[in-house]
């Protein structure tokens, strides 16, 4: 699973996700892409699960890009603990997505290949996707 190797500070704030993805909303390295329509957070879980389905489609005969990548982490106190003590302990990790940002790229297949694989994947994410292709939006 995803998580960084090392960070700053081990608690981080919730945040707000207000406004558009002005860095990482173009294809960079592929052919074809999901592009995140609405904020929200993606667990590592849910990246490894999104890449295990497009893997599996393809059959391993294409390369896939992850453009996103969990740097924040989320804390939980333990079950049945009662009010106050300060901030619980880091558990996951999730990445920060907001709308327009580019979450897979893939090249190497056909389109409907892709198209499917793409799919899937976006499938196992707890976002709105959508599907596009270098050059032009489809």
């Amino acid at each position: 699973m995803l998580m960084p190797k090392k960070v700053k500070f081990r608690k981080m704030m919730k945040g707000r996700m207000h406004g558009k993805a002005y860095r990482g909303c173009e294809i960079a390295f592929g052919e074809y892409a999901i592009k995140a329509l609405e904020p929200g957070w993606i667990s590592s879980r849910q990246i490894e699960a999104a890449r295990i389905a497009i893997t599996r489609h393809v059959k391993r005969g294409c390369k896939v890009w992850i453009r996103i990548f969990p740097d924040k982490p989320l804390t939980k106190k333990p079950a049945e603990t009662r009010m106050g003590k300060g901030k619980g302990s880091p558990e996951s990790w999730v990445a920060v997505v907001r709308p327009g940002k580019i979450l897979y790229e893939m090249a190497g297949v056909s389109e409907d290949v892709a198209r499917e694989a793409l799919r899937l994947a976006s499938h196992k994410l707890p976002v709105s996707t959508k599907f596009i292709k270098r050059g032009g939006t489809v």
